[in-house]
């Protein structure tokens, strides 16, 4: 069972909504047994179980905080290094340590962007009625469940399309940014900076070069 799996699932939901609105009810609640409840981990019980793959999180629940501790417990909890597939738990200030949750679609330089259920695109996050798509930054993120994918086949450039190239280039420069500037790299970096190409809080040297490996794969498709 693969990530791409349970993130497809999760993308046929996009936009669905509770009935009546502000009710808590969905097929997700129904589902579970609890219809009418907050559903946000509901809905993510429900993307992979239709997955066949919800052995892979550490226990089936509702609440936020009992899928972290038990998470934590056994060993699926994780505090950076965010991949697609991943349960991500949310703290939104002036609410509760766990909030919100979702599935992680990609990372970006800045946060995540995950699927989430009973959020909306601009009221309540955390009990908005719709499946939607979400961009979050890193300080929103308590932490995440590492669910025990198997890996991906290897990739296979023939098959990405421009889309799937703009997300490896997100998930490059999550990572690539993260990295200290090597005695090897500085010159680069010190050019970046002179050039206004960066303000020097984070390796752009780092990024560009991200960036020009994805187009170098683009490149190699045409």
């Amino acid at each position: 069972m693969t990530a791409e799996k349970v993130l497809a699932v999760a993308r046929g939901e996009l936009g669905n909504t509770e009935s009546p609105a502000g009710s808590n009810r969905t097929k997700y609640g129904k589902w579970f047994g609890l219809d009418g409840y907050a559903w946000c981990m509901m809905f993510v019980m429900w993307c992979f179980s239709q997955a066949g793959a919800l052995e892979l999180l550490p226990k089936r629940t509702a609440s936020c905080g009992d899928l972290m501790r038990s998470a934590k417990a056994a060993g699926y909890w994780v505090t950076e290094d965010y991949r697609p597939g991943d349960v991500v738990i949310y703290d939104f200030p002036g609410g509760a340590a766990t909030d919100h949750t979702g599935i992680i679609e990609s990372v970006t330089v800045s946060g995540v962007v995950a699927i989430e259920g009973n959020t909306s695109q601009a009221g309540s996050q955390s009990n908005g009625g719709q499946v939607c798509r979400k961009s979050r930054k890193y300080n929103l993120i308590v932490g995440a469940v590492r669910p025990k994918f198997e890996e991906e086949d290897d990739m296979n450039i023939d098959k990405l399309t421009d889309a799937d190239l703009v997300k490896l280039a997100g998930r490059m420069q999550a990572a690539l940014a993260k990295q200290p500037v090597s005695a090897t790299l500085a010159p680069e970096f010190q050019e970046a900076q002179d050039r206004g190409v960066t303000d020097g809080t984070r390796p752009a040297a780092f990024v560009t070069r991200a960036q020009a490996a994805v187009m170098a794969l683009r490149a190699a498709k045409e």
